[in-house]
This record gives structure tokens, sequence and C-alpha cells, in this order.
């Protein structure tokens, strides 16, 4: 079911048109994350891709909050999501449930790779953290893999939703994900 903006921002989704919506084997995991438009435009990046889940980690606000409902144009009413209070015990639930998923950090790091070179797998888990600080160490200790994006100009650093947007539809393309 595709809804435009107006639909999105007027509609009140059923606990059952949730459940029945078809969602990918992707999580979408924010270790505070303080900027609230960019937790908002998470929520529309998660509805995108149909993930299954966003999990709001450590200082990451959650619904209801004005400007995350205003940047998710009221996509955060129909993708399920979960305050955490860590971004590790988010790793775990999801681990929990899918012992296989996959857990990629996307964070500028010695260890890490280019994001060119990522070979994802479903189930997977994208994590990412504050905008300054970066993604914790136990977090980053707990990966499959660390990626980022190379940059090329005098800026050390892209927006954390646009590089995990960049990351996530890359992933998409290798996974050969059918659009809906």
């Amino acid at each position: 079911m595709r809804l435009n903006a107006q639909e999105l921002r007027k509609s009140e989704p059923t606990e059952e048109e949730i459940k029945n919506l078809p969602r990918n084997p992707i999580f979408l995991i924010l270790e505070d994350v303080l900027d609230t438009y960019n937790v908002g435009a998470f929520f529309r990046l998660a509805d995108a891709v149909a993930a299954e889940k966003i999990y709001l980690c450590g200082q990451t606000e959650a619904p209801p909050n004005h400007k995350i409902m205003k940047a998710s144009v009221g996509t955060y009413k129909w993708v399920p999501w979960e305050k955490v209070s860590t971004a590790l015990d988010a790793v775990h639930e999801v681990k929990e449930e899918h012992s296989d998923c996959q857990i990629i950090v996307i964070e500028q790091d010695p260890r890490s790779i280019s994001y060119t070179e990522l070979k994802p797998k479903l189930p997977l888990a994208l994590i990412v953290g504050n905008e300054t600080a970066g993604i914790s160490k136990e977090v980053k200790e707990r990966a499959d893999v660390i990626v980022e994006l190379p940059m090329f100009g005098v800026n050390r650093s892209l927006n954390v939703m646009v590089t995990c947007g960049i990351v996530l539809y890359t992933t998409v393309a290798k996974l050969n994900l059918p659009a809906k």
C-alpha cells in the first residue's frame, strides 16, 4: 500500500494494517541520534525500504515529538519502532529473534571498509550513531562489519541520515529486493 504525504499525515493505521504490511528483514538501530529531524527522516527511510523495525536507543527522542512527527510525514505511525535503553540492547534483541542477522555499523573507523565492498545478507541491522560522537565502542565490537562512505572534499563526514540512506539503498540494490 502506497500512501501519499497527505494520506500519511491524516491516516491512523490499525494494528492489523501495520501487522499485515509486507516487511523486509531490515532493522535500523539509532544510537543517541539527537537531531529530531534526522529521527523523523529515518522513519521515512525505514518505510521506503519496508524495514521491519526501528530501534530508538539512548538519548534518541521518540514519538510523540513534533519535529519527528513532521519530518516523518506520518510514517512513524506505520513503521514499527521501539525505545530501547542502549544500542547494545537492541543488537541483543535483534540477535535473539534472528541469530543470523548481519550487524552492520556505519562509522568512520580504522577497521571500516567502503560501503561499496559490503556483501549484505538478510536479515540485517544497520546501526548509526550520534552526529558528533558516533557509535559506542561496545556496539562496534559487536558488529559483523563496519562500513563508511569515502570523502573526497574538505568535509570529513556526511549527515548521519544521508549516509544511512546511501548505504541502505546500495544494500537493497545488491540484495535485489523487489519494489512493492
